[in-house]
């Protein structure tokens, strides 16, 4: 069950991530509003029921006037939102790097006020156009015009929040914030899917058919070129059941894969035609990654914003530290929560889908190699990267985990020597490499810092 989720997410992930969704929904729901308030008014003008009269409108002339105005004022708006909305994109993708676009594009707030003033406008056009001459006069859809300026009313409060909107969510430490709390999200589906345990086991071990994949097994060639975006894991298994094989992939979410090229081993061999023919069912490629199944994405978007920051050109040490402060939540989240899955088996206990191999040693890696190759000569980064792996160092539970966090710590500290001049700054890093391996020792809370 919890998959099937996983793969509604990516869906969400994937409608999510787009200008258009949530306007034309927008656009429906004012066209289907009109088609009542239109209903409506056709009622009273035949005089079948009666309106209050705040909503008397005038005369048809007046009430064309008054549309006009409302089209003309909401299309006016929305050009300049579009406007905006463009200008944030460009600024985005400048300061923070192109792959923070995707969730710029992504954000709802945008989508709606867009949505808002199209639909709008839309609905102001068609209720321009229902004024007519009928047998008993001019018919004037005095509910709908006076929907229209309700409309109008609460396009302006979207305008409103949509600059305050704008001018929030473009603050550097918001926009990494937001990637901290989509990484929180992401552990969490990837915590609840690792629960996931097998009642049943049957049939060859696992290093057993690893061993008979790697001799007698066939490769799959990837369909097309592009990263791996979502493995629907039920889907494979699915498949292999149907063939009596076993499916090991060679990548995980978040690889790029080639045309042509292996995606995945199978056995029995003779089975491979067969399942490559459906193996599209199972995963999907596109031009860029998600987070759906790809942990490593929101680490990289921190990381990339981090040595930007400490790139000569910028020289923004707090925004290095900010990311540093979210990339020690995020790894704490994982340490703590994370256990992939790397066996998938049927409901007879059989396995029938293995999964690339994720190592924790990676995230650790990802979240500070680059930022400490990018902050030789550093001493302030150095000691926050310290004391990062402090706090996460309190949630390993591991003897491997712990190893991986103490070379970190050995590396900053030689960085530290090779690259500082100053003894005291030297003294400095060295009494964090210190609260660090005593923070490392089980049992014991980490020593909290003067920052």
């Amino acid at each position: 069950m919890n998959r099937s989720l996983r793969a509604s997410a990516w869906r969400r992930d994937a409608l999510r991530t787009n200008l258009w969704l949530v306007p034309t929904i927008e656009v429906i729901a004012a066209s289907l509003l009109f088609a009542v308030t239109y209903a409506i008014d056709q009622s009273a003008y035949q005089g079948q029921l009666g309106l209050p009269s705040v909503v008397d409108s005038g005369s048809a002339d007046a009430a064309r006037q008054i549309l006009t105005a409302i089209a003309a004022a909401v299309i006016t708006v929305a050009g300049l939102v579009f406007s905006i909305t463009i200008v944030a994109l460009t600024l985005t993708s400048t300061q923070f790097g192109p792959r923070m676009l995707r969730n710029f594009i992504r954000d709802r707030g945008t989508q709606v006020t867009l949505g808002t003033f199209v639909a709008t406008f839309v609905y102001a056009i068609l209720t321009l156009g229902s004024i007519a001459h009928g047998r008993s006069g001019d018919f004037v859809p005095h509910l709908s015009i006076t929907v229209a300026l309700v409309l109008v009313l609460v396009s302006l409060g979207i305008l409103i929040y949509f600059i305050h909107h704008v001018a929030k969510s473009i603050q550097l430490p918001e926009v990494i914030a937001s990637i901290a709390r989509d990484l929180a999200v992401a552990i969490e589906a990837e915590a609840i899917a690792s629960g996931e345990l097998a009642t049943r086991q049957a049939g060859p071990s696992v290093d057993e058919l690893r061993a008979r994949l790697g001799e007698a097994g066939a490769t799959l060639p990837a369909p097309r070129s592009g990263y791996l975006q979502f493995v629907a894991y039920d889907v494979l298994v699915g498949i292999a059941v149907e063939q009596g094989a076993v499916i090991q992939l060679l990548y995980r979410p978040g690889h790029f894969v080639v045309e042509g090229l292996p995606l995945a081993r199978v056995w029995p061999a003779e089975e491979a035609d067969a399942i490559a023919r459906s193996l599209d069912r199972a995963h999907f490629t596109g031009p860029h990654r998600t987070l759906t199944q790809d942990l490593s994405f929101a680490i990289d978007q921190m990381v990339e914003i981090a040595i930007r920051a400490l790139s000569p050109a910028v020289n923004d040490t707090f925004t290095a530290l900010t990311c540093i402060d979210w990339l020690s939540d995020g790894l704490c989240k994982i340490t703590a929560r994370w256990n992939p899955r790397h066996v998938h088996r049927d409901q007879e206990g059989h396995v029938r889908a293995l999964a690339a191999d994720v190592r924790y040693n990676r995230f650790v890696e990802r979240a500070f190699d680059k930022i400490r190759q990018s902050s030789r000569g550093m001493p302030a980064v150095m000691i926050r990267q310290l004391d990062s792996l402090a706090k996460i160092v309190a949630y390993a539970s591991t003897d491997e985990q712990r190893a991986v966090l103490h070379a970190q710590a050995d590396m900053i500290v030689r960085s530290s020597d090779d690259s500082v001049p100053e003894a005291c700054d030297r003294a400095d890093v060295r009494q964090r490499y210190d609260d660090f391996l005593l923070a490392a020792r089980p049992g014991t809370t980490p020593v909290g810092s003067d920052r």
